[in-house]
């Protein structure tokens, strides 16, 4: 993303006009835009024309439009973003207050303003801007007959392709329909990596699966390569990280990015970070639970009395259509900062993300227990405001 103008008031309210420079950017740009501000950005209108002998057609012009923004539309495998909303300035095609959707689009500027930035907001431009937070993972993540291609962002999971191929059990005395099957389905995902994952920029690619099935599957990947001089996947072997999951569906990705090896190679990832503090807050809870709270009232007391080491929220509770409730959240935050504590803003579109939304999307570590507020434990369990 590039910021190209920065226009915002003592009061908070003011402007600021970007550039998406990525699909992630429009995930950034879904998390900025919210009912009530003002979108301003080129677009596609269609206009009817007459003609001196009265003949009406129609032909499709770009203009410039600046709407009150009324709903926003994403779509996190195409990584497209729909703003609907009113005209609220003169217009040479458009009327004042009539409807239209725009579609941003990557290298396009829009200008968006808001009549309160919250320093959430704020700081997701911030990282948004800085290319420091691209992130360059991406993941196979398999078992017999299943795999997934994933690729893991700063901000979200994408899966790329998905491969399933039916394979015959094992009989008695005859492996031979068996053994081709399974050679099919590693020759489709060989296929898919090469498709979907872009070794210029990823430097890490993680084979998750149980049993021997990665093994197998990276023998079978790099003798054909041999077999083929296939110089991209060979130059690239190192990249290629080993590990352990459950299964062949996505959800396993989180025990992949558990693991100790994935976690040192993949340290300077936000991803990894997520990850390892959603997994410490878990630990918390089954050994210390006073020290590990969920929550937003539970997390509102505990913060009340300084005690919040590491916050964990999701980034979804920000996007909340009510403005006093998303209020709430981020003063939350802004307290957590000034006490010295870390804060962990979860993506909803990660794995961690979608586990930490089953615990009210807000949960906390503390510093030191807190017994007398875990009694009231039933009502952070229910809290889902």
């Amino acid at each position: 993303m590039k910021l190209v103008r920065k226009d915002i008031e003592k009061d908070n309210a003011g402007q600021v006009t970007l550039v998406p420079e990525e699909p992630e950017d429009m995930w950034h740009t879904y998390n900025l835009v919210q009912v009530g501000d003002s979108l301003r950005a080129s677009t596609i209108r269609k206009v009817q024309t007459e003609s001196s002998t009265g003949s009406v057609g129609s032909n499709r012009v770009r203009t410039t439009l600046t709407l009150c923004v009324e709903a926003i539309d994403f779509d996190s495998q195409a990584c497209q973003l729909r703003v609907k909303g009113t005209n609220i300035q003169e217009n040479e095609y458009v009327k004042m207050g009539a409807y239209h959707t725009i579609e941003l689009e990557p290298n396009r500027q829009f200008t968006l303003a808001k009549k309160q930035w919250d320093s959430v907001v704020l700081e997701r431009i911030e990282q948004a801007c800085d290319p420091a937070w691209s992130a360059d993972v991406a993941a196979v993540v398999m078992q017999e007959g299943l795999a997934h291609i994933c690729l893991v962002t700063p901000s979200m999971t994408l899966t790329r392709a998905k491969v399933e191929v039916n394979i015959p059990r094992k009989r008695k005395g005859n492996c031979s329909q068996h053994d081709r099957a399974l050679e099919r389905f590693y020759e489709q995902v060989v296929q898919a990596i090469q498709r979907h994952i872009n070794f210029d920029v990823v430097k890490c690619v993680l084979v998750a699966s149980p049993g021997f099935v990665r093994e197998q599957f990276c023998d079978y990947m790099f003798q054909q390569a041999v077999k083929t001089d296939n110089k991209v996947l060979l130059e690239n072997r190192s990249k290629f990280l080993q590990v352990h999951a459950s299964s062949g569906h996505k959800y396993s990705l989180k025990e992949a990015l558990c693991d100790p090896s994935v976690a040192s190679r993949l340290s300077d990832t936000k991803a990894a970070g997520e990850v390892k503090a959603l997994d410490d807050f878990y630990k918390m809870l089954q050994h210390e639970p006073d020290r590990a709270f969920y929550g937003l009232k539970q997390v509102e007391k505990a913060n009340e009395a300084m005690a919040i080491d590491t916050l964990l929220i999701s980034d979804e509770l920000f996007r909340h259509q009510d403005v006093a409730t998303r209020s709430r959240y981020v003063k939350l935050v802004d307290s957590v900062k000034e006490n010295a504590g870390t804060v962990r803003i979860f993506s909803s579109l990660h794995v961690s993300g979608e586990q930490l939304s089953q615990l009210t999307g807000v949960a906390a570590i503390l510093r030191f227990p807190v017994p007398e507020l875990s009694d009231q434990e039933d009502d952070s369990s229910s809290e889902e405001d």
